[in-house]
């Protein structure tokens, strides 16, 4: 089936990321592109919208999008920035506020039978971001909506299907702004709603065997969501010539390596084991910088997966469960402005030496669309309800460099961490949870002895897709037990912590 697309211009945002993923919520499919990087087929894209952005359109460094292709030829949503870009070169004025407009506000007024506002009433809580104003509306401008401080919260331009918004929609904060986005794209653009786990499964499938033909594809395999949906997938498009590789890295769970490689039997998965734990602790000896254990395990993954990929006759492909959540963090989103936070081990392609090409069937949808296209293939809803796991694994979790005796004292760790979560049936109420191993040593007291031993944090998050994270506030009771019996059962730890940092300003993992 042939999708109705819709075209998002990341100038930078924070935001632009949740842009996409309400615009997903609403079954319709969407691309983020670099505003200086549009895509070629600009055509095939029913809508567009423009987000915010740190920079200011009265700065020397304003960042001009080429709109002759889109504005008047396409409806258009410009938000933040966007709006004030357009009002700014299109016969407006944009000054600075005299405050920094940055949170929650109402809106006071909505033009009355202007369908951009249909179901949404004024007092409607709105989200603000900026530090810039729109003083005076663009040429043709239509004033749609005010707050108390912000006379021109919305406009449209007379004649055309394109509107300017100062707030954001797209957060949780403006509590209609999904609705604001459903009654742009589906009400003026006329955007189908047919974007949903059964068509993707389908459009997938087909799009890899035009891809892949006949060709074999290895894939290793985590015993996490994203590479067991992968892996399904390929199954599904390519069968027999799809050969899947669990790799231990010395990194994973207390007895996951064992326990992974029996939960895929019965899937109808040809599925190999490797232990190359030693060949990764070896890579990784002496290595402190975050950043470049992150590179060391990366590179022992692809030496491991070509020493394997030889060993399989004319293999052509390496398939990875990359998320679009990874590629943003990655890449600052195909190339564009938004900051680069941190590498992912299977995001930036592979040495010149590796001779395999790369596909990534999940590559464009977010962790919650990725559970709902497994369900909709029928995985076991115990495997689709796993916590995410870093592809580092505790890699990333031991703060300092990385030993062997490290490991199993973070194994046992997370494994009272992880196991009393579930016993206690608050598994699923986290998104995700993990134990980190500090780089220090506190002073304790055990019967008439004094030690000197390790300091471990417990971290517990709830999200959506990982791009943002509140910690849970998980009961002291629970904590309670749970630091006792890590303290009494792992031998090297005599103090635990609890982290309750969000995301942002922190990070989930703490590497």
């Amino acid at each position: 089936m042939q999708q109705d697309k819709v075209l998002i211009l990341d100038f930078g945002s924070q935001y632009t990321q949740l842009i996409a993923r309400r615009v997903r919520e609403l079954n319709i499919y969407c691309e983020i592109h670099p505003y200086n990087n549009p895509p070629k087929n600009q055509e095939d894209f029913k809508a567009v919208l423009l987000s915010g952005s740190p920079n200011s359109v009265r700065g020397e460094n304003v960042l001009h999008p080429d709109l002759s292709e889109i504005r008047g030829k396409k409806p258009l949503l410009t938000v933040c920035y966007g709006a004030q870009y357009l009002a700014h070169f299109s016969g407006g004025q944009v000054a600075p506020s005299n405050t920094r407009e940055y949170g929650r506000a109402n809106l006071s007024f909505i033009k009355s039978n202007e369908i951009f506002f249909s179901k949404i009433a004024e007092g409607s809580q709105v989200w603000m971001s900026h530090s810039d104003t729109i003083k005076q509306l663009p040429e043709n401008g239509v004033l749609l909506a005010s707050t108390a401080d912000v006379t021109n919260a919305a406009y449209k331009i007379e004649g055309e299907e394109t509107y300017g918004i100062q707030f954001h929609p797209e957060v949780y904060h403006s509590t209609d702004g999904k609705q604001l986005l459903e009654n742009f794209l589906v009400k003026i653009a006329k955007v189908a709603q047919t974007w949903t786990p059964d068509s993707f499964v389908e459009s997938t499938v087909k799009a890899l065997q035009d891809k892949v033909g006949k060709d074999k594809v290895v894939l290793g395999l985590s015993g996490g969501v994203d590479s067991t949906v992968a892996a399904v997938l390929l199954n599904k498009a390519i069968g027999k010539n799809l050969y899947c590789i669990f790799v231990n890295n010395g990194l994973l769970r207390k007895n996951e390596f064992e326990s992974v490689l029996e939960q895929y039997k019965g899937m109808g998965l040809n599925v190999k084991g490797v232990d190359a734990s030693k060949r990764f602790l070896d890579a990784l000896a002496g290595i402190t910088d975050p950043e470049k254990k992150r590179k060391a395990i990366g590179n022992a993954f692809i030496e491991v997966f070509d020493d394997e990929a030889h060993q399989i006759k004319d293999v052509t492909w390496l398939a990875q469960g990359t998320i679009y959540p990874d590629v943003i963090e990655s890449v600052s989103v195909n190339g564009g402005p938004s900051a680069t936070i941190k590498s992912h081990h299977n995001v930036g392609g592979l040495p010149d030496y590796m001779k395999l090409k790369i596909v990534e069937p999940l590559r464009m949808i977010f962790k919650d669309e990725v559970r709902r296209v497994g369900a909709s293939m029928g995985i076991d809803p115990e495997l689709l309800g796993r916590h995410p796991f870093p592809g580092p694994g505790l890699g990333i979790r031991i703060l300092g460099d990385i030993t062997a005796e490290k490991v199993r004292i973070l194994q046992e760790v997370d494994a009272v961490f992880i196991n009393g979560l579930k016993e206690d049936g608050l598994y699923n109420s986290v998104w995700q949870a993990g134990a980190m191993l500090l780089p220090v040593n506190s002073v304790g007291v055990m019967g008439d002895e004094r030690t000197y031993e390790k300091v471990v944090a417990l971290r517990a998050v709830e999200s959506t897709d990982g791009m943002t994270a509140d910690w849970v506030n998980l009961p002291y009771e629970f904590l309670q037990k749970t630091s006792n019996k890590i303290i009494n059962q792992v031998k090297g730890v005599n103090r635990v912590v609890y982290d309750i940092s969000s995301k942002p300003p922190a990070t989930i993992e703490w590497e």
